[in-house]
């Protein structure tokens, strides 16, 4: 895998440049802020997670995703709605779903659908580069959105970041490296994500949440991303005071995600 990441990204904006062709970025946003009862009808994505934690419980993001590209399809049998009303059963806090097509199989509409069967807030998954995809996000329904430093300069996360609490939505910022951290504490967000896999080779280890964790202020609400696949991983982080977790893989290829996830957080 010799950095996915950049080719992603150069995919991502020959996406949104041909999206601009179809639809202009003035008619999108004029569309989206004119969406007052959308606006009404957002799910409090931070909120959600802070409840769950508050009572007790993990703060568990749920990804709606069929496939990766490190590890191919990881669910053939792909029915997003039934994947949401199980997780919301299994006590999930919230959900992620990816949208994007070439990589992770991912689709819009599996956005929609998921949020449809279900109560919980939702995150749109994928690699924005431009705030293009912001709107997008807003206008599929999206409650939050994902903002990955390793993909993105200050000046633009920080727009970026701005557009999307304007529009309502939430905003997990993700790095990966001490580097990367410090970029994202610059943001406004609580939400901080720390991926155990490095995006660029695809190497996952969660001594990179561990370590990191010291230097994100207690206001902040850490979110431990990819790698947890045991109870004794739950147990490790919530040991360090780790209560926010997002999580697909294993839950992507049980039979039943929800009862996987009661069993993962028991």
């Amino acid at each position: 895998m010799s950095d996915i990441l950049n080719k992603i990204l150069a995919v991502k904006a020959d996406e949104v440049a041909a999206a601009k062709k179809y639809r202009s970025l003035a008619s999108l946003r004029a569309d989206v802020e004119a969406d007052r009862e959308s606006r009404a009808a957002i799910r409090g994505f931070e909120a959600s997670l802070r409840k769950h934690i508050a009572n007790g419980a993990a703060g568990v993001i749920a990804e709606v995703k069929k496939a990766s590209p490190s590890k191919g399809v990881l669910r053939a049998d792909f029915r997003p709605a039934d994947i949401a009303v199980s997780y919301e059963a299994g006590g999930a806090a919230c959900l992620s779903v990816l949208t994007d097509v070439q990589f992770f199989q991912g689709a819009t509409e599996y956005l929609q659908q998921a949020r449809a069967a279900c109560t919980l807030p939702v995150l749109r998954k994928d690699f924005l580069v431009d705030l293009y995809q912001v709107y997008e996000a807003r206008a599929m329904g999206a409650d939050a959105i994902l903002l990955i430093v390793a993909g993105l300069d200050h000046g633009l996360m920080a727009d970026m970041e701005a557009c999307a609490q304007e529009l309502g939505m939430d905003v997990l910022v993700e790095s990966h490296d001490g580097d990367e951290l410090t970029a994202a504490l610059k943001l406004k967000t609580n939400l901080m994500g720390i991926n155990n896999r490095n995006l660029r080779t695809f190497e996952t280890s969660l001594d990179t949440t561990l370590n990191l964790l010291p230097r994100i202020p207690a206001e902040r609400l850490v979110v431990t991303e990819s790698g947890i696949l045991a109870q004794g991983d739950v147990q490790r982080m919530r040991e360090a005071n780790v209560n926010a977790f997002l999580v697909g893989e294993a839950f992507m290829r049980a039979g039943d995600p929800g009862t996987e996830l009661r069993r993962l957080f028991a």
